[in-house]
């Protein structure tokens, strides 16, 4: 199969593939896993249920043969599955890979970080929604405190994990007050923080059109303090608009999925925990490929699977999204790995 010619209905290309090692959480973090809906009788995937490590290879050894060159490992978090290290190992020797990423809460990064590195993980994406340790637990919902987040930041960095970024969803009247302090903070570090709107996924963290701020207005209030210049994508299908600071001190990056849609540019597929792959964040219904993994099928079969899927592929959810769509059934971003 050739990578050049993958393409789906609207000629954008898969280059980027996000696979969710675990659905399991241990926050519960309101825009996300909210603990009225993800309790204790919450049931997740059985073990037996979720891909092995070595399914995970063979699937992503599949997707870098249809054009995948960018791998981010999420969750739930990540780092709850055990010996990550080894699939992280696994992974990097894949021929044609050029990138090896994973979005962490960082509670146990810490004490990971150092292994990762080793295996072959080149950065980390850290989600941090506030600087004031009040607001920051109670986002969580798991009374985890700002300091260490901040500490396993520094561990990622040391260890080489770099540029290490950090991903602050913004909620209107609940940390958006502390934009410019988290832009101050990480202003000259060589990190690069990522504002990130409020978005309507999955059907259980309460979303509200009121609660977006706009990624105009948080621009705006960091321009305020520290002068911003926007600059170039690195590469095509790239989710964040990039602004450095004027005086040299880094960039910052903007996701606007709400107020300015991306859709017409995205390149990235997801693969669930359970095996399902789905093409677009707001997805209501993914492809099941654990079954024909474990049904025998060869890998040219499963390859034409992974290639029909994306050929059909139509979705513009973020560019068509009104009061009626946003009451759709989705899956949750806890799920298939946001």
């Amino acid at each position: 199969m050739s990578s050049t010619t993958l393409t789906d209905t609207l000629a954008r290309p898969l280059r980027d593939l996000r696979i969710s090692v675990t659905d399991r959480c241990n926050f519960r973090c309101s825009y996300c896993m909210p603990s009225g809906v993800f309790g204790r009788d919450y049931q997740f995937l059985a073990r037996s249920e979720v891909l092995t490590f070595e399914e995970i290879e063979r699937l992503a050894r599949l997707f870098i043969g249809a054009g995948v060159e960018k791998i981010r490992i999420t969750g739930g978090e990540p780092l709850l599955r055990r010996d990550l290290e080894k699939l992280i190992a696994a992974l990097d020797a894949i021929p044609g890979l050029r990138d090896l990423t994973m979005t962490t809460n960082a509670s146990t990064l810490a004490a990971k970080a150092p292994a990762l590195a080793e295996a072959g993980l080149r950065r980390v994406t850290v989600s941090l929604d506030s600087l004031d340790d009040e607001i920051f637990r109670s986002m969580n919902d798991a009374d985890f405190p700002v300091a260490r987040a901040l500490e396993a930041i520094d561990v990622a960095a040391d260890a080489g994990l770099t540029p290490v970024k950090i991903n602050m969803v913004v909620k209107r009247g609940v940390n958006d007050a502390g934009v410019a302090a988290m832009a101050r903070r990480f202003h000259g570090t060589g990190h690069i923080v990522r504002f990130i709107e409020f978005m309507d996924v999955g059907s259980t963290n309460g979303w509200r059109i009121e609660d977006v701020v706009p990624a105009q207005e948080i621009v705006n209030a960091i321009d305020a303090e520290m002068p911003l210049e926007p600059i170039e994508a690195k590469y095509p299908g790239e989710v964040a608009r990039r602004y450095r600071y004027r005086d040299g001190g880094g960039e910052i990056g903007v996701i606007s999925s709400v107020t300015q849609p991306f859709c017409g540019l995205c390149t990235r597929a997801r693969l669930s925990a359970e095996g399902k792959l789905y093409t677009c964040l707001f997805a209501a219904e993914g492809l099941d490929l654990r079954a024909p993994l474990r049904g025998g099928y060869p890998d040219d079969e499963i390859s034409e699977l992974i290639a029909g899927a994306w050929r059909g592929r139509t979705d513009r959810y973020s560019e068509l999204r009104t009061a009626e769509t946003t009451q759709l059934p989705k899956i949750e971003m806890s799920r298939m790995g946001g």
